[in-house]
């Protein structure tokens, strides 16, 4: 067990932080220069006296970070919602682990309905390959965030994934927070969404006891994202081409700031969150299943099935599917206004690839596939696969 000093280096700062960290930000030229972009309608210096007006987290959750993504929201989707909120007790924490398409919105969006509806956020665990900025590293743990250390040497990867697993279960059990992880490293680039068993081995480091045990303590709560558009699609798709032509093919911090951009102002249509039920109650069914590493992987498909259950669906999700296979199976969920809106967005979004014009045929594939996994995996969880 780790002594709590210890996760200094990747837990959020608490609220005797804050005005030590607002003052390193205010002498970050790049940070200065966000600050315009994120917020048009404040001068710099309007930006930094209610800056230094803030004595907590919560403070700055509510009056900086809430207003700006309330803004994206408002600008980039028509709607965002929640529901599921209803099966939760505002006094315990829950892990909350969910699909992942946006790299920054998805718990900043989560954190928003939260707080809409008068529940406390969760700490949200996000991967250092982000945080390529120093002034970036401490914006993200102003916002409840910690970091998980992904690019280490072999050799301490073991000592890295003890401490993030002993930070989380500290986090939930001593202090009472909620945590928000993704069900993989990274995005599900097709929207095939798969829990990695990699992150449950991570969690199951810290616990006492069996496997299954340890996995209820954290108390479990998988999350489904749907988005109707995603921004990145487009990115995605390429990225595809770029390791087909190129195995070793690794993206750049500059491609991951593109991301970022692309996440934040794109337009996305309707977003809907579900909060499923918590699952600690069905884990005992796993405890008779095999050796553990059956058992790990009865607890990711178990994940799986609860966000595959609970999708949200839009016309573009059906219309991929009658466009993957060539039928038109659910003809009788869209218009042709529907076909004609689907077809221009993801024409438009072709256009953004350079290599569109050689290469169409698989660009389009890879779009249609992204909005086709989300359903087939849906008729799958429901026991009637439709392929």
């Amino acid at each position: 067990m780790f002594d709590h000093s210890d996760y200094d280096a990747i837990r959020p700062y608490r609220d005797d932080e804050v005005q030590k960290i607002f003052h390193e930000l205010a002498g970050e030229p790049d940070f200065l220069r966000l600050i315009g972009f994120l917020y048009p309608e404040l001068s710099v210096k309007g930006f930094l006296k209610l800056l230094f007006s803030l004595n907590s987290i919560a403070d700055f959750q509510e009056q900086v970070i809430a207003p700006y993504v309330q803004n994206i929201a408002r600008l980039t989707a028509d709607s965002l919602t929640i529901d599921g909120l209803e099966k939760l007790n505002k006094s315990t924490p829950y892990f909350y682990i969910s699909n992942h398409r946006d790299i920054i919105l998805d718990p900043a969006f989560l954190n928003i309905l939260l707080i809409s509806n008068s529940f406390d956020t969760t700490e949200i665990a996000i991967g250092d390959n982000l945080l390529i900025y120093p002034w970036i590293r401490h914006l993200v743990r102003l916002n409840k965030s910690f970091i998980v250390n992904r690019n280490v040497p072999v050799r301490q990867m073991f000592e890295v994934s003890q401490r993030l697993s002993d930070y989380i279960k500290h986090t939930m059990n001593d202090n009472g927070h909620s945590i928000w992880m993704a069900q993989r490293e990274g995005r599900s680039k097709d929207a095939n969404d798969r829990t990695h068993l990699a992150v449950l081995k991570m969690l199951n480091m810290s616990g006492d006891s069996n496997f299954i045990d340890n996995m209820k303590e954290l108390n479990f709560l998988p999350v489904s994202i749907s988005y109707e558009y995603d921004p990145c699609d487009f990115l995605k798709a390429r990225e595809f081409l770029m390791k087909r032509d190129n195995p070793e093919f690794k993206k750049t911090s500059e491609d991951d700031l593109e991301s970022m951009y692309t996440g934040l102002k794109g337009y996305k249509g309707r977003v809907h969150f579900h909060i499923c039920e918590p699952i600690a109650h069905e884990l005992s069914d796993l405890r008779d299943v095999g050796d553990r590493n059956q058992q790990v992987a009865g607890l990711a498909q178990l994940i799986d099935k609860h966000i595959h259950l609970n999708y949200r669906f839009y016309p573009g999700n059906y219309i991929a599917y009658d466009l993957l296979t060539g039928s038109d199976k659910f003809k009788d969920m869209y218009s042709q206004a529907d076909k004609n809106k689907f077809h221009s967005y993801v024409e438009n979004q072709l256009n953004k690839v350079p290599e569109k014009e050689k290469e169409y045929d698989f660009l389009l594939n890879s779009l249609i596939e992204m909005y086709s996994n989300p359903l087939i995996n849906h008729y799958e969880a429901k026991g009637t696969p439709i392929m």
